[in-house]
């Protein structure tokens, strides 16, 4: 077996086609020993080092937009609309919280330090804590205080992470850019959804756990206080994807797969099926 550095990179739901491609790869003969993510990289990621992937799959592939607004516990401050401790509680339940340093998987989750202007690579410590610094997209999340800084998410400076795979003794480095050029069709795959019957049985299983001691009342969200963020997030898009370019021009992996950057909106986890098959055959199709 071929062994893999495996960067994944930012860009919310886009983000679920991370596991399609670590399929095709366990598919076909490649062995992951290193795993560097951002934003929604990380969290696919350390599921994956936690070997907890398929409890997530099973998780995320029936989920509705219902469900995601009830994960989303409003702040309604200056620093961000959403808390994220619901979305976080959640995935610990799925995933446990494991020490980073005790993962079978090297793990390095990056982060930005938005006053300092650098990047954090975080490789120690509970995993969690890692993610939800990782994850915290301006303006949708609020920061989070780790080690006494306050982290955004880290595709603020580097949506691709190569850099912390650089020593790694791996025969090959796989980059998973989430924001490749824009698509002129809708998606098309023949790739059927896995799992179905156990995807509701977890779902039933996190369901319960949401009603039971996550749900609260709530806010409704007007099309208006939506809107804001949907331009804002488009912007942040934009930019990520012009970092992304740069970075992999400077730092080139073996192989890079580019899923488009409109292929799904920052929060259609909704649309998980669609997302992980189109990752299965843009990795396919990368390696042809």
């Amino acid at each position: 077996m071929k062994t893999v550095s495996l960067v994944l990179g930012s860009g919310g739901a886009r983000g679920l086609a991370h596991i399609g491609v670590i399929h095709w790869l366990e598919e076909n003969g490649y062995s992951i020993e290193s795993i560097s993510g951002c934003s929604i990289g990380a969290l696919i990621g350390g599921a994956y080092a936690a070997g907890k992937l398929d409890e997530f799959e099973h998780w995320v592939r029936p989920i509705t937009k219902i469900d995601i607004v009830t994960l989303l516990d409003m702040s309604w401050n200056r620093r961000g609309l959403v808390k994220g401790d619901k979305v976080i509680n959640t995935l610990i339940e799925l995933v446990g919280n494991q020490l980073i340093e005790d993962l079978p998987i090297r793990y390095t989750a990056i982060a930005t330090d938005v006053k300092n202007e650098k990047e954090i690579w975080i490789n120690s410590g509970p995993l969690f804590d890692a993610i939800r610094a990782s994850i915290s997209l301006p303006l949708l999340f609020t920061p989070y205080t780790y080690k006494g800084i306050e982290l955004i998410d880290g595709g603020v400076l580097n949506p691709v992470p190569i850099a912390p795979t650089f020593h790694d003794e791996t025969e090959v480095t796989i980059a998973v850019n989430l924001g490749g050029p824009v698509m002129s069709s809708e998606i098309e795959t023949d790739e059927q959804p896995k799992l179905v019957e156990d995807s509701q049985q977890f779902y039933e299983k996190i369901s319960r756990y949401i009603k039971n001691r996550l749900q609260q009342k709530a806010a409704t969200l007007t099309e208006a206080d939506w809107g804001v963020y949907d331009v804002a997030n488009q912007a942040f898009d934009a930019m990520q994807s012009t970092i992304a370019r740069q970075k992999l021009a400077a730092y080139p992996p073996d192989h890079t797969i580019e899923i488009a950057r409109n292929a799904c909106g920052i929060l259609d986890f909704d649309r998980a099926d669609e997302m992980i098959a189109l990752g299965y055959k843009k990795a396919q199709e990368s390696f042809s």
